[in-house]
């Protein structure tokens, strides 16, 4: 509750301190440089063209960025500037001048200070803008952290678990092509064994196994009958 009276507050301020500032500036640009520069001469001030000029400008546009509420503390000391110069080269004539002169330096000097309040440009587009620069620096700095704590720190239980993730797959991959060489092997046709005898069945050893014939050859499993010889006639 607080904050928004001081909100509250400073706008009221802006919006008094600067509207009375533009006004002064307006006035002075309706009356000319040269009726200007006429009233500061009156109230001996050197070059009094050039004093018309800058008081009027100043007061013109300092006066908008008040209202606005844009750079306050740069717009506010740069009017108390003004208003002193003007108290101690060219002060007013009239006493209500010099007072409205006295109290328009303070409120600007003390707006400089105290600064625009939230409902401001200051704080709507600088202010947001400075949070959002901040925060990136943040997230940049925390990403050098972790980087920094990487390179000191390379191998951690993250890190092996990881590996061990990534060499699962690997093993599970040799073992299905293992599986498939088994599968690919060759398929090509054997013979059969042969039918044990009646001394292997009665519990004795066969003496060897019998190779084959040099003509015998396996067709699909099975041996080719040797080929029959032409019988001989007897002269």
């Amino acid at each position: 509750m607080k904050q928004v009276l001081r909100d509250l507050a400073a706008l009221v301020a802006r919006i008094g301190v600067g509207g009375i500032f533009f006004a002064n500036g307006w006035t002075k640009l309706e009356d000319g440089l040269i009726t200007t520069g006429a009233k500061f001469s009156q109230q001996g001030a050197p070059a009094p063209g050039a004093w018309a000029t800058v008081t009027m400008l100043t007061e013109l546009i300092g006066g908008a960025l008040l209202i606005a509420g844009l750079a306050v503390s740069v717009t506010g000391l740069i009017l108390f500037a003004e208003a002193l110069a003007v108290f101690v080269v060219a002060p007013p004539l009239n006493p209500i001048s010099l007072n409205e002169l006295i109290l328009l330096g303070a409120a600007s000097l003390l707006l400089a200070v105290v600064g625009a309040g939230r409902v401001s440009v200051d704080h709507m587009v600088v202010i947001r803008r400075r949070e959002s620069e901040a925060a990136d620096e943040f997230a940049a700095d925390s990403e050098a952290d972790q980087v920094i704590a990487s390179l000191r720190d390379p191998d951690k239980p993250g890190d092996s678990s990881e590996k061990a993730e990534a060499a699962s797959p690997a093993s599970e991959s040799s073992s299905k092509e293992t599986e498939s060489s088994k599968a690919s092997e060759d398929t090509a046709p054997h013979p059969r064994p042969r039918a044990r005898s009646a001394d292997t069945k009665r519990g004795e050893e066969p003496s060897s196994s019998p190779s084959p014939a040099p003509g015998d050859t396996l067709v699909a499993g099975r041996k080719k009958p040797p080929a029959r010889g032409r019988r001989t006639t007897a002269d």
